[in-house]
């Protein structure tokens, strides 16, 4: 069995509710980690939406999360938070222009610990985890204003 990402707040493929969004209180969702393979040293998450308009929108970067991490408590910095698109290193829920978004919670176990600084974004953070990853896992949550 894989590595795998759920939360009690939404299953994979439903809606986020809107206490998690810029309609609610814009806090992260939790999180529970299973099957963390052996041998990792460090975990990466990286929340973002590839539906928002020009671009791929990142809404959270955490790393350096401790691997025997179960419980990714709700509105909690499970780690190191890089810069998010919102220009924050924190968590900035889904708040789509438009339509109903998708946003990818995507988990990443990593043989190595990074040792970057707070001040990286979503593509640095993928060019330092390259090569390292020894597992992934992803949880899909949508959100539409105005529809939750």
């Amino acid at each position: 069995m894989g590595m795998k990402l759920t939360s009690p707040a939404f299953e994979n493929g439903s809606s986020i509710p809107s206490r998690f969004t810029c309609d609610g209180s814009d806090v992260s969702p939790a999180l529970v980690i299973e099957n963390v393979p052996a041998g990792t040293k460090t975990l990466a998450l990286i929340v973002d939406d590839p539906d928002a308009p020009m671009k791929t929108w990142v809404h959270w970067v955490v790393y350096d999360i401790d691997p025997a991490m179960k419980i990714i408590k709700e509105n909690s910095v499970p780690g190191k938070q890089g810069i998010n698109d919102f220009r924050r290193n924190s968590w900035g829920g889904p708040c789509p222009p438009s339509g109903t978004h998708r946003y990818y919670f995507k988990l990443y176990a990593l043989d190595n610990i990074l040792g970057i600084g707070e001040s990286i974004d979503k593509k640095g953070l993928e060019k330092a985890m390259a090569g390292h990853i020894l597992a992934e896992s992803e949880l899909v949550g949508l959100y539409k204003r105005g529809g939750n």
